[in-house]
């Protein structure tokens, strides 16, 4: 108990580290004097680039790693992250399509539409009998993963090549238009305390539905709540900052590995390290090979499997 105290303590001293780190680092490297009563550009420069930009990609990881636990416990399958079911692929479906027509404006509009597609295909073709089939979800999913990548595929060779380039930032996550953060903290607020109201059920559901049936708990509706909710989470941050992986599903696994096993202080250190770890890998994406960007995916997983790999050697 003491350690896992301590190792929540350490991240949520590592959330506002992370902040303030892509607040102060950049082209323009600020210290917290010129953050806080800089001149008119710098401070030009923290409220309409940086700040927004930290504030996103904090919640966006957040959102991922937060229902990568909550499709870990569902699917009871340890390989589960946020895209596995398809939400992904139906928003990239359509934010290619809408880039694809020259309908910047509706980007974000077709990519919702392209998710909530995915969203209530996968539980109206996984739904018998008044009860839940896993494989069935899983296989629907995958399914569905499938062909949106199709799709995708079909729609990344027909594009002319001027736009190829925002195609693939977008498919590998790109918090470079990232300017209104509200909706997505909203999302994470919201998305945060139904999971945490959720974490005695999910400690038994994670053991098995009959175990939790013997038990007392109402197993359809709690998996319905952990599939919206992942959902929503998904959807969310896959709208504010494209089609970033790896967070969702090698941040659960980092706490499981480092002894933080129950949802009640799973969930929050979730939350806590897939938003550092996502603020700190979209740092370095803007400031490794400044003025250049680099997609904030790929550091994802650069930075992510090796930790995860090097974890599961001391574990072993």
């Amino acid at each position: 108990m003491r350690s896992r105290r301590l190792l929540f303590f350490g991240l949520l001293l590592l959330a506002p580290t992370s902040i303030l780190i892509a607040l102060s680092s950049g082209s323009a490297d600020l210290s917290l004097t010129q953050l806080l009563h800089g001149n008119a550009a710098q401070q030009e420069i923290f409220w309409q680039l940086r700040a927004p930009r930290a504030a996103s990609a904090f919640a966006c990881g957040a959102l991922l790693a937060l229902s990568g636990v909550l499709l870990q416990v569902l699917l009871r399958n340890p390989l589960a992250d946020p895209y596995l079911l398809g939400i992904s692929g139906g928003a990239a479906a359509g934010a290619l399509g809408a880039m694809l027509l020259g309908l910047a404006a509706a980007i974000k509009f077709s990519a919702f539409g392209g998710a909530l597609i995915a969203l209530l295909l996968v539980p109206a073709l996984s739904f018998r009998r008044h009860a839940w089939d896993i494989h069935h979800l899983l296989l629907t999913g995958i399914a569905l993963s499938a062909g949106f990548g199709a799709l995708i595929s079909l729609l990344l060779s027909i594009a002319p090549s001027a736009g190829i380039h925002g195609m693939l930032y977008w498919l590998m996550g790109d918090l470079s238009y990232a300017q209104s953060p509200v909706q997505t903290w909203a999302a994470l607020l919201a998305s945060g305390l139904a999971s945490v109201l959720l974490a005695r059920h999910l400690d038994v559901l994670a053991i098995g539905e009959l175990k939790a049936k013997s038990l007392g708990i109402a197993v359809l509706p709690v998996q319905g709540a952990a599939y919206l909710i992942a959902a929503t989470a998904t959807t969310a941050a896959v709208l504010e900052a494209g089609s970033i992986g790896f967070v969702g599903l090698v941040v659960p696994h980092l706490l499981r590995l480092l002894g933080m096993d129950s949802h009640r202080w799973l969930i929050p250190g979730a939350i806590l390290l897939g938003g550092s770890f996502l603020t700190l890998a979209d740092t370095l994406a803007r400031t490794l090979v400044a003025p250049q960007q680099l997609p904030v995916g790929v550091l994802t997983a650069l930075t992510g499997a090796p930790l995860l790999l090097f974890l599961l050697s001391r574990r072993r």
